[in-house]
């Protein structure tokens, strides 16, 4: 399936990393997601009862990065593709990218981004 719905650069404050100061300061991670589904019949016909809203997708997304915590990125981006496919059904796959773009280390960079992708049925 080509069909594509993408939410880019999305940007939470969330409490997620490794070292203490990471989860007491927090810090800016950035989101995207492509969401696989078949968007033909909502293009045909207007209707957003034909897609998934991606207001409610994003607030989905808000939720888990503010009001959880993990360890690691990669965590974090499990849990968002897994409750991306639990809560629509009519998403087939998912690409969850997550960047940390001021990760605690020594470089100076644009920072760090664990992406997966997840197919609906997908036993991982």
């Amino acid at each position: 399936m080509a069909d594509k719905l993408i939410l880019s650069g999305m940007r939470f404050y969330g409490y997620h990393g490794v070292y203490p100061e990471e989860n007491k300061l927090g810090q800016l991670f950035v989101v995207d997601l492509a969401l696989r589904l078949p968007l033909d019949e909502a293009g045909r016909r207007d209707d957003l009862s034909r897609t998934v809203n991606y207001a409610e997708v994003a607030a989905l997304v808000r939720r888990l990065v503010e009001g959880e915590r993990f360890r690691l990125i990669e965590a974090l981006a499990e849990h968002i593709a897994r409750a991306v496919l639990d809560t629509y059904s009519m998403i087939e796959e998912v690409t969850v990218r997550v960047t940390k773009p001021n990760p605690p280390v020594d470089l100076h960079f644009d920072g760090v981004t664990a992406e997966l992708s997840r197919r609906r049925g997908e036993g991982r």
